[in-house]
């Protein structure tokens, strides 16, 4: 069984998504918007597993295990306003000084290092009421200034603190074009923490979004409110072997061991079809999907939540949830057909892993008590163009210098020659990671990991005296 995760909503965007996140959540376990129980006998024996991410008192008053961060209080407050009575009012944290990050990551940074130990102290308060604590889950943008800078300066801090527990963020890259040109710089220093202290980090881009939503709701006007439900029902699909226990996924660990080689190559591209009125708000029309179809579909370019540029891509690792009515033979039947389609690296032997999720038995039957969902995570090398483009576009910005005063900000940035250094190094640590990616499609990654690891220690053992100790120099 898995242990409690906490959910950190960082920002406008993760509390916008954590506002949708919340209401699948409460629908999936029979929960009312207030924290009650919908059962009509309380003393039911239920069938999942609410504890992960829900407190529950003795009246059957159920809490998200969730701390609401921002640097303005609007978008909180319309949470708060919408679910009234559930969220725990302490684990709310809006910056007190009116201090606006402004889309500046710099500012977002600086607000988080100045207001640390209090965040840290809601977190650590939310801590002690777990029995297993698990691992943290961060939503969040990392193109704005408080999801991006608030975010990193959490990323950070939770990994020193906390070095044993998981740490996943579900982050939102920007369209390659955009109106705000500093959205560039906000992405590199965000994904450099990234890459240092996240475990597992689910990618989505906001292209990809759009257009999945616009075929998803077929309506015109699509924004925000159409993508954040999008982004909740990947959460909630990952999380579904938690919260309805599988034999073999019932914790974050046990699922990222499938898909994760090496600790560097921890960027996960969420894919998910068909989008029933389980997970959405308008319910739209669309045929029967069996379980093969939807195991083939998901392999689509286009059900894809990040954005691909690159054919005949290499897959490391694959992870399938399927809720609904599976047939096991089907699965069986798409896997070899999926193994023959897929390019897999010679040491990814064992690449492809299939849960069978159980659908929430408190949801309508219909119309989807027949239907078949499925999500895929993937650890794919076209996740390397979410990271090209976020380069190509601050390469360009960066070269002219535009901005950087902007940036000249806290601690972290007390001379220009600090913005210079950050941007630099921050910069260099994106670009080994593609290199990372582009190195794991040879056959012979795992030999030159080990070959790496074996030369670092022999250059370790080398500097080390008689004594074990480090030489003096």
């Amino acid at each position: 069984m898995g242990g409690e995760i906490i959910t950190l909503q960082a920002g406008q965007c993760g509390n916008h998504v954590g506002k949708f996140l919340w209401s699948q959540l409460a629908k999936e376990h029979a929960i009312g918007t207030d924290g009650l129980s919908q059962l009509a006998d309380s003393g039911t024996e239920r069938d999942d597993d609410t504890k992960p991410f829900f407190r529950e008192n003795s009246r059957n008053k159920f809490t998200p295990r969730a701390i609401m961060m921002d640097s303005e209080p609007s978008v909180i407050a319309d949470v708060e306003n919408t679910f009234r009575g559930f969220f725990d009012p302490r684990n709310t944290w809006v910056a007190s000084d009116g201090a606006s990050a402004g889309n500046s990551w710099a500012n977002g940074y600086d607000i988080g290092t100045r207001n640390q130990d209090d965040i840290l102290n809601k977190i650590d308060k939310e801590i002690d009421s777990t029995d297993n604590f698990e691992g943290f889950q961060l939503l969040h943008s990392v193109a704005g200034g408080t999801g991006s800078g608030l975010g990193s300066n959490l990323l950070e801090a939770l990994c020193d603190r906390y070095p044993k527990k998981i740490l996943t963020t579900y982050s939102v890259f920007p369209a390659r074009s955009s109106e705000v040109v500093v959205q560039s710089y906000n992405t590199i220093l965000a994904l450099r923490r990234l890459i240092e202290d996240s475990d597992a980090t689910v990618v989505f881009d906001n292209a990809s979004l759009l257009n999945i939503s616009s075929k998803v709701f077929r309506n015109p006007n699509i924004d925000l409110q159409h993508t954040n439900q999008l982004i909740s029902t990947i959460i909630s699909s990952v999380t579904n072997s938690i919260r309805f226990p599988s034999y073999m996924y019932s914790s974050m660990p046990s699922i990222y061991s499938t898909l994760i080689p090496s600790p560097e190559l921890h960027f996960l591209s969420p894919s998910f079809t068909p989008f029933t009125s389980d997970y959405i708000h308008d319910d739209t029309a669309h045929k029967g999907h069996s379980s093969y179809d939807v195991m083939l579909d998901l392999l689509d370019p286009s059900n894809s939540l990040v954005s691909t540029a690159m054919n005949n891509p290499t897959y490391f690792n694959v992870y399938n949830t399927i809720i609904g009515n599976v047939e096991p033979r089907q699965i069986s039947r798409a896997m070899t057909k999926l193994q023959q389609r897929i390019k897999f690296p010679s040491w990814s032997s064992s690449a492809m892993h299939v849960n069978i999720g159980r659908r929430s038995p408190y949801l309508p039957s219909q119309p989807n008590e027949n239907e078949v969902s499925g999500m895929m995570l993937s650890n794919i090398s076209t996740v390397v163009n979410v990271f090209e483009n976020a380069c190509n576009t601050f390469d360009k910005v960066f070269a002219k210098g535009a901005f950087l005063n902007n940036y000249n900000v806290g601690d972290l940035f007390q001379s220009m020659q600090n913005v210079q250094d950050e941007f630099t190094e921050s910069r260099e640590v994106v670009q080994s990671l593609m290199e990372d990616y582009v190195a794991a499609e040879q056959d012979s990654y795992l030999d030159d990991v080990l070959v790496d690891d074996e030369n670092m220690v022999g250059e370790l053992e080398e500097d080390l005296d008689a004594d074990g100790d480090h030489k003096l120099t």
